[in-house]
């Protein structure tokens, strides 16, 4: 009884030697059958991967087509803010051409100069004017330093060109003058 024992629990323990022990107790037609489920199945799963595999692709294609748009047309929105600047800039220029009233061109430079502040402040331009604050070397480049016994060291005395950042990132240091003490 030990070697039944034996064996029953080696077939338990064998789910292959199990699966071919009730095979091996089928008719031809139960095999067929069997056979024909299993090629079902195994239709059904390629079917799915090849599904699947389409849908990336697709997927690959549409996010390639949607970076391309994004790049092609991501400034759109800020060259419209920068339209009504130019509009601007050119009514200045012809009416400058016609008329040499300096007090409206003066206001009509400055109103476009204010237009063009607001449209880049919307987009994250950020003016960088150091007059009279210590130099940094993060923001500002030092093109000359001059004695100055009015001012502290090492502060910005001239702003010779603007510098300007976008979203917090440098995009172009200011140009400056700054002070030393005497000699």
């Amino acid at each position: 009884m030990n070697e039944e024992q034996d064996r029953v629990g080696e077939q338990a323990e064998d789910p292959q030697a199990e699966e071919e022990a009730c095979l091996d107790n089928l008719s031809a037609e139960e095999l067929a059958r069997l056979l024909e489920e299993a090629r079902a199945k195994a239709d059904q799963h390629w079917d799915k991967v090849v599904r699947t595999q389409a849908e990336m692709d697709n997927l690959k294609k549409r996010h390639q087509r949607e970076l391309e748009h994004a790049h092609k047309f991501g400034l759109e929105k800020f060259v419209a803010e920068l339209l009504g600047v130019w509009d601007s800039l050119e009514l200045g220029y012809h009416a400058a051409k016609e008329n040499h009233d300096i007090e409206k061109l003066l206001e009509g430079t400055e109103l476009t100069l204010k237009m063009l502040a607001d449209a880049m402040s919307k987009f994250g331009v950020e003016q960088i004017d150091p007059q009279g604050e210590p130099f940094d070397p993060e923001k500002h480049q030092a093109m000359q330093v001059v004695e100055r016994d009015d001012v502290p060291p090492n502060t910005v005395v001239e702003v010779i060109q603007k510098g300007y950042s976008l979203n917090g990132r440098l995009v172009r240091p200011a140009l400056v003058m700054v002070s030393k003490s005497p000699a």
